[in-house]
């Protein structure tokens, strides 16, 4: 199947979420907080925290309140939104959408395993590639809601994968489009992956 087609296949089980235009300059009054874990730009220091700079705003909106209503579940961020109104939520998502992402350095021969799995798969056992939907560079798809990739941190990529896996993290959308994907992948093959994701420009 052409790799863009599943991903438009893909797309139609994503939670659509409706959502109020975003102002980036209203979001920098109040990212504050954030910044303590994911950086002020957006590009943070600890390896277990996501970093948020040039994350599609519509997929940062949709987890924003996805974490917010509890439809997934990050302890650290436990109270955080509690109190914040969708268009804070919006306003958030647009700052750190404006952003521009840094990249890592990762081991070069785990990184290489996982380049051949992002961009080919393995189709013989029906993994898609997983350029498919986040790009070939891993910017992502802003459109359709699929996150950018590129640059994110090796340890969260990791333990979001393996949740995706275990079922731990089941808001990916009716569909389950990444809990299908991340049941075909091995130990190994995570860590490859978010070894190259890391790296990825």
């Amino acid at each position: 199947m052409n790799r863009w087609m599943l991903c438009l296949l893909l797309s139609l089980g994503w939670c659509v979420v409706a959502q109020a235009a975003g102002d980036a300059a209203a979001g920098q009054t109040k990212v504050a907080v954030c910044g303590a874990c994911h950086g002020p730009d957006g590009n943070s220091l600890v390896p277990i925290f996501p970093k948020l700079a040039g994350q599609g705003e519509r997929y940062l909106l949709k987890e924003l309140l996805d974490i917010q209503a509890g439809h997934r579940a990050v302890p650290e961020m436990a109270g955080q939104l509690t109190d914040l109104a969708p268009q804070d939520l919006a306003d958030i998502a647009a700052f750190y959408a404006g952003k521009t992402a840094n990249v890592g350095v990762t081991d070069p021969t785990l990184a290489a395993q996982g380049a051949a799995l992002y961009h080919g798969g393995r189709l013989e056992a029906g993994l898609p590639a997983c350029s498919a939907c986040h790009g070939p560079d891993g910017a992502g798809l802003a459109a359709a809601g699929f996150p950018q990739l590129s640059g994110q941190q090796a340890a969260y990529t990791l333990k979001q994968l393996t949740n995706f896996r275990s079922g731990a993290r089941a808001n990916d959308g009716d569909t389950a489009p990444m809990r299908t994907v991340a049941g075909k992948l091995t130990d190994s093959d995570i860590a490859a992956l978010a070894a190259y994701i890391q790296s990825l420009r």
